[in-house]
């Protein structure tokens, strides 16, 4: 079996629209149904509500969860408002990997540390397919393509097996569609962060 993987020399925004037309590339294998997408503000879930309108696929929103690092969401009541107005779904969950000391335990930092080795957009990706099968907008072992980025925008997506965190060992990364090369680590992602507002 021969597969096409791209790889960004550098990962972030710059990558949405590349990443967005290999991930419309991927769909025209009629499988897959459902795009799971992570989105902070909101600018990225309204780029792929228009990218993939006439696709016939659901997309499944996954933004930030209330109350994380700011007073205020910063996911777009106006976006939320038209995604669900397309048919699609914008699921404000529980971040997986940010709850830490919660029972006790620094397992999801562990995990997420782990999976930041492939990139932040992988890390991202496992979380936002666990928490959109957690709220019954995926199910068990459906195939979805997810989306996700590094800091802002998109540079990574993966055809992924679903499964709900009551079944964490059935998730699967099926195909690796894009993601950045050479990923920085989360230091390195929150100081590059940290210039960027500066």
């Amino acid at each position: 079996m021969d597969g096409r993987v791209v790889y960004f020399e550098d990962g972030g925004a710059e990558n949405t629209e590349a990443t967005l037309k290999l991930v419309k590339e991927r769909l025209s294998h009629k499988d897959i149904k459902k795009i799971v997408l992570a989105s902070t503000t909101g600018a990225t879930a309204r780029k792929a509500l228009d990218f993939f309108k006439d696709q016939g696929v659901k997309l499944i929103v996954v933004p930030h969860q209330f109350d994380f690092h700011r007073e205020k969401n910063a996911f777009s009541p106006e976006v939320a408002k038209a995604m669900r107005e397309s048919g699609h779904d914008v699921h404000f969950g529980t971040m997986l990997f940010h709850t830490d000391d919660f029972y006790g335990s620094n397992n999801a930092t562990t995990m997420a540390n782990l999976l930041r080795c492939f990139c932040q957009g992988v890390k991202v990706c496992f979380e936002i397919v666990l928490m959109a099968t957690d709220a019954g907008l995926v199910t068990g072992g459906e195939r979805v393509i997810a989306i996700a980025g590094t800091g802002s925008g998109s540079d990574t997506a993966l055809v992924m097996q679903a499964a709900s965190t009551q079944h964490l060992r059935r998730l699967r990364i099926n195909e690796i569609i894009c993601k950045p090369l050479n990923p920085l680590n989360i230091d390195e992602l929150r100081e590059s962060m940290t210039r960027k507002v500066s």
